[in-house]
C-alpha cells in the first residue's frame, strides 16, 4: 500500500491527517538462533515494510487497526499489562514498555499495513514493533536513541507477548542501510556495515508457504537447552555467561558430560558463531563462493544439531543448490518453515528465480512465494 493510500485508509475509519512510520523487516543471511546466545548474526533489512499511520487522541484510549487482518484491537494506556493472545499485542506491549520506560502516553488511533509476509519468518512482528514505537513516540513529541528503542521492542516482545527472541530482528529493523548487510555482536550492540553488491550477487527469499504449530513452543525449548547447556559448561568454565564464549575447542573437550540434545544445540550454537565470523571475512574479500559455503554448513546444521527445518525447507534448499548461478543456500528465521534465504549470481537470477518455483512445487504440491530483494534502509518517518 503507498503512502497516499494508507492515508486515504486511515481517513475512512478516523479523522484528521495522519504521520506515517515505516520499518522493515528483515532476512538473515547467517547467524541462526546465536543472537539470544549473545553471539553474532548477519542479517539485512529487506525491501518489505510495515507502514503504521498515527494520530494522537486527547484521551488515553488507543484503537489499532490492521489492514492485513482486517481486524482491530482497543484498549486503555491505563489497563494494558497482559497480552490478550492477539496480533495487538505487538503493538500493546510495545505501548506497555515505553510507559515502563516513563513515557506517558497519549491515546492513539493506528493503521496498520504490512507488505512484510505474515509467518514466512522474514519478521513482521519485529517490523510492527518498532514502526509502533515510533509512531507512539510521535504522539508526544519523544526521541529514542535506535539502540534503546531495539532493546525496549524486544523487552515488549519478552515480556508482554511472550516470545524470547534475541536483540537482532528489532536491532536491524531500526539500524538497515541501504545496500548493506549488518554484522552485528548482539552481546556488545557494536556492529559493522558490510557493502552487499547487487551488481554481482543477489539476495533471493523462497517462501515454503507453510508453517508447523511446533515453532514458539520450540523455539523457548531450544533456549532453555542453550541456557543448560551453559549452566553444565560453567562447571569447569566458571567464566563463561554464553555459548559464545565457548570455542569449537573446548566444546570437544567437555561435549560427552552433556545430555545428547543439549549437546546438539550447543554445537550448533558454537559452530554458527563461527560461521558468522568466517563470513564476515568472506563478505570483507568479496569470496561469494566462500560466503555461499557457509550458508551451506548452516542449514545442515541447523536440520541435524539444532533441529529446526522440516521437509519443506529441505526441499528448497537442496532444489535451490541444483540449481546454476546458486552459490549457498539455507532456511531463515526460527524454523518449521517459513522462508529460505539464497544467495545467486546476478547473471542467473532471473533463470532461478523461474525455475525454482516450479520445481519446489513438483516435489511437494506447494505453490511457493519467491521475492528478491536487496537491502534496504531501516526505519523510518515516510509522511
Amino acid at each position: 500500500m503507498g503512502i497516499s493510500t494508507i492515508i486515504d485508509r486511515f481517513q475512512e475509519y478516523y479523522t484528521g491527517v495522519p504521520r506515517v512510520f515505516s520499518a522493515p523487516g528483515r532476512v538473515n543471511l547467517i547467524g541462526e538462533h546465536t543472537d539470544y546466545n549473545d553471539g553474532f548474526v548477519f542479517p539485512m533489512a529487506v525491501e518489505y515494510s510495515v507502514d503504521v499511520a498515527v494520530r494522537p487522541r486527547t484521551d488515553r484510549q488507543v484503537t489499532a487497526r490492521s489492514e492485513n487482518m482486517d481486524d482491530a484491537i482497543s484498549f486503555s494506556l491505563d489497563n494494558n499489562t497482559e497480552k490478550r493472545d492477539h496480533w495487538g499485542d505487538y503493538t500493546a506491549g510495545v505501548a506497555r514498555m515505553l510507559e515502563v520506560e516513563g513515557i506517558r502516553l497519549t491515546g492513539a488511533d493506528l493503521l496498520i499495513d504490512s507488505a512484510v509476509p505474515i509467518g514466512a519468518g522474514l519478521s513482521s512482528s519485529a517490523a510492527i514493533e518498532v514502526a509502533s514505537a515510533l509512531a507512539f513516540l510521535s504522539t508526544v513529541n519523544k526521541n529514542m536513541e535506535k539502540d534503546a528503542l531495539a532493546l525496549l521492542c524486544q523487552a515488549a516482545e519478552n515480556k508482554f507477548v511472550g516470545m524470547n527472541c534475541g536483540i537482532m530482528d528489532q536491532f536491524i529493523s531500526l539500524h538497515g542501510e541501504k545496500d548493506h548487510a549488518l554484522f552485528l555482536d548482539c552481546r556488545s550492540l557494536e556492529y559493522t556495515q558490510v557493502p552487499l553488491p547487487s551488481d554481482r550477487v543477489m539476495i533471493v527469499i523462497c517462501n515454503t508457504m507453510v508453517k508447523h504449530e511446533l515453532g514458539a513452543s520450540e523455539y523457548n525449548k531450544r533456549r532453555a537447552e542453550c541456557e543448560e547447556g551453559v549452566r553444565m559448561l560453567k562447571k569447569g568454565h566458571p567464566d563463561i555467561r554464553a555459548l559464545r564464549d565457548v570455542t569449537l575447542k573446548e566444546f570437544e573437550k567437555n561435549e560427552q558430560a552433556l545430555p545428547e540434545a543439549v549437546r546438539k544445540r550447543c554445537r550448533h550454537v558454537i559452530s554458527e558463531d563461527q560461521r558468522v565470523v568466517d563470513s564476515l571475512k568472506a563478505l570483507e574479500k568479496a569470496d561469494f563462493k566462500r560466503f555461499g559455503r557457509l550458508m551451506n554448513s548452516s542449514h545442515e546444521s541447523l536440520k541435524v544439531d539444532y533441529e529446526v527445518s522440516c521437509p519443506e525447507l529441505d526441499v528448497m534448499v537442496g532444489t535451490a543448490n541444483a540449481l546454476t548461478g546458486c552459490l549457498g543456500a539455507r532456511m531463515t528465521g526460527g524454523g518449521f518453515g517459513g522462508c529460505t534465504v539464497n544467495l545467486v549470481t546476478n547473471d542467473e537470477v532471473d533463470d532461478f528465480c523461474s525455475q525454482i518455483p516450479r520445481r519446489y512445487e513438483e516435489a511437494t504440491g506447494i505453490k511457493p512465494e519467491v521475492y528478491i530483494s536487496i537491502p534496504s534502509q531501516g526505519a523510518r518517518e515516510v509522511m
